[in-house]
């Protein structure tokens, strides 16, 4: 989490996401908290959203890399959830990180721009048992 922690800047994402929120109700989750979440669900391969609120309650290393105290609260998974699904999916915030990502990939000399590779081949099924045919080594 430190190595990743390094190359992260989330910076600015409170404001790109202000309209999206209601100054009126209850305090909302902070974004910041949430992607930071989402980055350890997709780097640790964690894929229910209960499970990632759970680890992330009881792992030490998740809550540094998320700025939560001993005592910071995790979200609900069902309100990690809406927020997934709504305010993210609604603002293409996703997709800004992305962009940024690969735009600090490019700066740091990770990646280059002078050209991309695409495989589509199209290769014909043989599942047939009687009349399969012995592929190539």
């Amino acid at each position: 989490m430190r190595v990743i922690d390094r190359f992260i800047d989330l910076d600015g994402i409170r404001e790109y996401l202000k309209p999206f929120y209601s100054s009126a109700g209850r305090p909302s989750i902070d974004p910041e908290l949430m992607i930071r979440m989402l980055i350890i669900g997709y780097s640790m391969g964690i894929r229910s959203e209960r499970r990632l609120c759970e680890e992330v309650h009881l792992n030490l290393a998740y809550r540094w890399f998320c700025r939560l105290d001993l005592d910071g609260s995790v979200p609900d998974h069902s309100t990690f959830s809406k927020n997934r699904h709504g305010r993210f999916r609604d603002s293409d915030l996703l997709r800004k990180l992305f962009e940024m990502t690969v735009e600090r990939c490019m700066a740091e000399g990770l990646v280059g721009s002078e050209g991309f590779g695409v495989d589509a081949s199209l290769i014909r099924a043989d599942v047939h048992r009687q009349r399969s045919v012995p592929g190539a080594a």
